[in-house]
C-alpha cells in the first residue's frame, strides 16, 4: 500500500526533512471564536489549553473582530474569522453569533465556556467510525495531500488548509478586559480553501507550506457543516 510507510521509512524520511501524518483515527476539530475584548472569552481561551493536550483533537483559536470597537482591536483578530463564524449561524438557521463559542467537529455549537458540554461533544464525535482517511506529507515547503472516502461520499467535500500559532501571551490595556494577561493558544493566522473534492475517487493534491507554523488539514462539507476528516503536522 502507497500510503502504509514502516517505522524505518519513518526514520529516514525525518533525515531527510519529510514529516507525515495519517488520520486512521477520528480526530475532532473544535474551533473557539474569541476576542481580546470580549470580558467573557478568558475562561475559554484557558480551556482551550486543556484541549490540546489531547491528540485526538485539534483545538483552532479563531479571533473575531467585532469587538474591537470597544477600544481595544485584537491583532489576531480577521474578518474572515468573523465571515466564517456568521456562515456556521446561517447553516444553522440562526442569526446570532457569541463569544465565546466552540463549534465542535463543524456541527455542534456551544456558547459560553462550558467544557462539561464540550468534552461529551467530542466524545460522541470520537466514538464514531471515520468515514474519510486523510495522509499528509511535508516535503520541505511543499505538503502532500492526500485521501479517500469508503463508502465515496454523497456531496463535495471543501479541502482546506490551516496555519497556527501556538502560544503567545498578550497584556490588554483597554477595552474590556483592560489591565489582564492572557495566554492565547493555536492562533489560527490562515485559513485556506484549497479545492472541492466530490469524494468518489481518491485524492491528491500538492500545495505551498512555507515557515514553521503547524499545519492542519481539514475536510469539511459545505455550509460550513461536519468536518469529515482532519489531521495534523507540528
Amino acid at each position: 500500500m502507497r500510503h502504509i510507510i514502516s517505522a524505518a521509512c519513518g526514520l529516514w524520511l525525518a533525515l531527510c526533512g519529510t514529516a507525515f501524518a495519517q488520520s486512521s483515527e477520528p480526530v475532532v476539530v473544535v474551533e473557539l471564536y474569541t476576542s481580546q475584548g470580549c470580558s467573557s472569552c478568558p475562561p475559554a481561551d484557558e480551556y482551550l489549553e486543556t484541549l490540546i493536550k489531547n491528540r485526538q483533537v485539534i483545538p483552532l483559536s479563531l479571533h473575531v473582530d467585532y469587538w474591537d470597537y470597544i477600544g481595544w482591536p485584537d491583532a489576531f483578530a480577521q474578518a474572515r474569522f468573523t465571515d466564517r463564524q456568521k456562515a456556521y449561524a446561517r447553516a444553522a438557521g440562526s442569526r446570532t453569533i457569541y463569544t465565546p463559542q466552540l463549534i465542535v467537529a463543524g456541527l455542534d455549537r456551544v456558547e459560553g465556556h462550558r467544557p462539561a458540554e464540550v468534552e461529551r461533544l467530542i466524545a460522541a464525535h470520537l466514538g464514531k467510525a471515520p468515514r474519510v482517511r486523510l495522509w499528509l506529507e511535508r516535503k520541505g515547503e511543499r505538503l502532500i495531500i492526500r485521501a479517500e472516502a469508503v463508502p465515496p461520499l454523497t456531496h463535495a467535500a471543501r479541502v482546506q488548509l490551516v496555519r497556527y500559532r501556538p502560544s503567545q501571551t498578550v497584556t490588554i490595556e483597554r477595552g474590556e478586559n483592560a489591565g489582564r494577561t492572557v495566554d492565547y493558544h493555536n492562533i489560527v493566522t490562515s485559513w485556506q480553501p484549497l479545492a472541492q473534492w466530490a469524494g468518489t475517487s481518491p485524492l491528491e493534491i500538492e500545495t505551498e507550506a512555507a515557515g514553521a507554523e503547524p499545519v492542519v488539514v481539514i475536510l469539511q462539507a459545505e455550509g460550513p457543516a461536519e468536518i469529515l476528516a482532519a489531521a495534523r503536522l507540528d
